[in-house]
């Protein structure tokens, strides 16, 4: 347990806008935003020490999304490099939720701030609560 107490409660994540993300305005389209979301949780949890392949293959548990909330700032163009910071809000029984900034990396400009919300489910996409050796491990990071 040590190992996981040591590690960032924020992890970080880069991205580099690609122009397909790009709409007509040549501005990032919204929804890319939900991809990058994704891109930081998924470095979340490898941070600490687990891999959402295995807990899939190996446990059988996926974290589906239930809800989830942006609010966009400022715009993101072509080619900007990104900094995606990815926190632990709360895990309690089958409920996880992420909290996401989103910035320029030129001028640690805000461009967005988000959150998801995920409920533990198994294969048949039944809802159950995070096996123990997950939970410990979002707990140290909540305290």
């Amino acid at each position: 347990m040590s190992e996981v107490e040591t590690k960032p409660v924020v992890s970080e994540s880069r991205v580099r806008v690609r122009y397909a993300e790009t709409d007509q305005m040549g501005v990032v389209y919204h929804a890319n935003y939900l991809v990058w979301f994704e891109i930081g949780r998924v470095d979340f949890i490898r941070g600490l020490g687990m891999d959402y392949r295995s807990m899939e293959r190996e446990d059988g548990l996926g974290i589906a999304v239930v809800d989830v909330s942006a609010r966009y700032k400022a715009p993101a163009r072509y080619d900007d490099e990104l900094r995606i910071e990815t926190r632990l809000v709360a895990a309690r029984g089958a409920v996880i939720k992420f909290g996401y900034k989103v910035m320029r990396n030129s001028d640690d400009v805000v461009l967005c701030e988000g959150e998801t919300v995920h409920v533990v489910v198994d294969r048949e996409m039944k809802k159950r609560s995070l096996p123990e050796k997950y939970a410990s491990r979002f707990a140290a990071v909540l305290i």
